[in-house]
């Protein structure tokens, strides 16, 4: 593989101690242990995927926006650097993180929310580039995947909230082969997903967020996959409860 492949886009984040004033250890966000986790610690990424996967409150979309800050790129979940697109206000954490990038590896970044999809489509068909359809013609699932396949295809640093909410199991498939080719071709993918089978992506490094803060694990120890197996093997065990 030629060297400047090997080169990763982030090699993690630190908290700027300037802002750390004015957010106290007792006020949020920093009262979600993943966050105060990465402002004890930072956060170290490795090339290719990193996936982030807890519970609804860990911390896990709060995490992806100050990423989000720090790359340059529109926090609201709208696209690149360069978009203007506005749709749901921004976390104003008071904390931001400092990008440890490698000298030389592409700047290009972008980033999807599925919460903000449908302000972004309407962004783009009234800014539309090379390639861009009518994403109001197509359905959620179908204009989510078009854009991944027109605004990720150069190397780059990508960051994705809860992408599988608009995707079909199938489409959940196609969405894994795109990441497992952009982690091949050098791009940096951070994913925070609810999905066991995003989760699964060959060679992802999984962070599972939880009360602990982040810590590495192995897919057939998450919560998340535990949780879908033991209700997919028994699900009137589970349902059996919500019957009044």
């Amino acid at each position: 593989m030629p060297r400047d492949l090997r080169r990763q886009p982030i090699r993690g984040f630190s908290v700027l101690a300037e802002s750390l004033p004015a957010v106290p250890e007792t006020s949020w966000p920093r009262t979600v242990p993943a966050v105060e986790q990465i402002v004890s610690a930072g956060l170290n990424l490795p090339p290719g995927v990193t996936v982030l996967v807890g519970e609804n409150g860990s911390g896990k979309s709060t995490v992806i926006e100050m990423i989000a800050r720090a790359v340059g790129v529109n926090p609201e979940g709208g696209g690149s650097s360069g978009a203007r697109f506005a749709g749901r206000p921004s976390e104003p954490t008071g904390l931001e993180l400092q990008a440890h990038r490698s000298p030389g590896a592409p700047r290009w970044a972008y980033f999807l929310r599925d919460e903000t999809l449908h302000g972004l489509y309407t962004y783009l068909e009234n800014n539309p580039g090379g390639g861009d359809p009518a994403y109001h013609e197509l359905s959620h699932g179908e204009g989510l995947m078009r854009i991944l396949q027109n605004k990720l295809s150069s190397r780059g640093f990508f960051l994705l909230d809860e992408p599988d909410a608009a995707l079909s199991f199938q489409a959940s498939l196609a969405l894994i082969a795109i990441l497992v080719d952009l982690a091949a071709a050098g791009s940096q993918v951070v994913l925070a997903t609810h999905s066991p089978l995003l989760a699964a992506i060959p060679g992802a490094h999984l962070l599972e967020f939880g009360p602990w803060g982040i810590r590495e694990e192995r897919w057939d120890s998450l919560s998340l996959t535990a949780n879908w197996r033991r209700f997919l093997d028994n699900p009137d065990g589970y349902l059996r409860y919500l019957r009044g």
